[in-house]
């Protein structure tokens, strides 16, 4: 099977993937990985807000909700 690789802001609702890379350093890159949106760990889009920023994500069975230009520098693997 092969992973198509897009970054999460370009995931659609109801759309699962595993997150491959953080592509931003620093206190972004940071505040990123220490909410859990790590290399390796399973994401599912939950909803968008109507101008669609924010993004609601489900991740290890909470939600969590990220800007996009937040969610602009996560990769994800998808089916």
């Amino acid at each position: 099977m092969i992973m198509a690789r897009i970054m999460l802001r370009n995931m659609q609702k109801n759309q699962a993937g595993t997150i491959a890379a953080i592509k931003v350093a620093g206190e972004l890159g940071l505040r990123i990985r220490e909410m859990g949106l790590v290399p390796g760990v399973t994401i599912t889009i939950q909803g968008r807000a109507p101008l669609y920023d924010p993004v609601a994500i489900r991740i290890m069975g909470g939600t969590l909700t990220l800007r996009n230009n937040e969610a602009d520098h996560i990769e994800v693997e998808t089916d």
